[in-house]
Formats: structure tokens, sequence, C-alpha cells
């Protein structure tokens, strides 16, 4: 017997190991402000990063376009989770290039559906995808391929010379690496180290 899911936070980590096993090595953000919106959860693989919007059976499609217009922006690939009551409309909600995850719980189980895979997203900018990671995580990539620091400019300045010398293919690659590695609880010493010039 099926029941509807009220609430993303009662199978998220359900909808994670799933994902797991579709994908192998991922790590998960979750919450993560991108633009005007915040990303329910981000994927990150080796060299990609995807968008995970969960849409439970409580909730509404009418932040959605605003989502949506957000999540393009930022991430190689995007989902809609969406539970039961909504996965059969989904696709008349988010863009063609969207995969789509039916969620329902099915005698008191989580279960997870692939409805469509996504596709490339067409819209991401890879200057957006640098934009998430923070001045410590440029820095690192600074060091790996060999650029000057320039430790008194502004992040944006540091991030257009990351995209003048680093190709894309390898840039995708270094924004992942430094995400799998995020540490939410030494980021203030991280970027205290930094402001002093401490490594």
């Amino acid at each position: 017997m099926s029941e509807h899911i009220r609430h993303d936070r009662d199978i998220r980590e359900d909808l994670f190991e799933f994902l797991e096993n579709c994908y192998g090595r991922v790590r998960f953000l979750e919450e993560l402000t991108v633009g005007r919106a915040r990303a329910d959860i981000v994927m990150v693989t080796p060299n990609a990063l995807y968008g995970i919007e969960i849409k439970s059976d409580a909730d509404t499609y009418t932040r959605l376009p605003a989502q949506v217009r957000n999540y393009n922006k930022f991430f190689d690939y995007n989902f809609i989770a969406a539970g039961s009551t909504h996965a059969h409309h989904a696709a008349e909600h988010v863009p063609e290039h969207w995969g789509i995850i039916s969620m329902e719980v099915v005698d008191g189980k989580a279960d997870f559906y692939i409805v469509r895979l996504p596709r490339r997203n067409p819209k991401c900018a890879l200057k957006n995808k640098l934009s998430i990671l923070w001045r410590p995580e440029l820095a690192e990539i600074q060091q790996r391929n060999g650029m000057f620091r320039y430790r008194e400019r502004s992040k944006k300045f540091v991030q257009e010379k990351i995209l003048e010398k680093i190709e894309a293919e390898r840039l995708h690659e270094e924004i992942s690496a430094e995400l799998f590695e995020r540490d939410y609880t030494m980021i203030e010493k991280q970027i205290d180290d930094f402001r002093r010039g401490i490594r």
C-alpha cells in the first residue's frame, strides 16, 4: 500500500542512498543558495553538479518557475524529485532537459523510480558554477594550476582569471574536487587563514 510523502525531510536519506546506487561516487550538499533560490540538494559528481528540487505531496508548483530559472544558471544537470501526487504531471512544469524522479512510500519504505533521466543543461554557465566556491577553494584551484594568487584582488576578479587560464573540462573537475572536500565546520578558520596569508 502506497502512502503520500508529506515532508521531503522524511525521505532525504533514502533518496541519497538511491542516487549513490545510481551514480557511484557522489557527495550531497543541502540547502545551497544559488542566485535568488535555495537548492534543496546539490549532488556533486567527479565532473558535474546536479541540482535536485524536491516536491513532496504537500508542496505546490507555485515557486517552481523561479526555482527552475535559478537551477538552470548553476547546474550541469537537474532533477525534480516529486511525490506520487505530482510525479505524473512534473513533465508539464520543468524543461525537457530536466530529469524526473518519482517518490512514494510503499509499505512503510521509501521507493524511487527515475521517470526521465536528465540531459545536459544548455543554460548552465561555468562562471555561475565557479561562483559557488568560497575564496579559499578558489585559491586551492589557483595553486594546483600554477596561477598567481591575486590575494589582494576581488573574488570576481579571481574567478575571471581562473576562467581565462583553465580550460572548461578541467575546471568542471576542479569545481567538483573542491566541493567534495568542502568542510563546513572549518570554513571560518579557512577564511581567516586565507586573509592572513596562511595555507
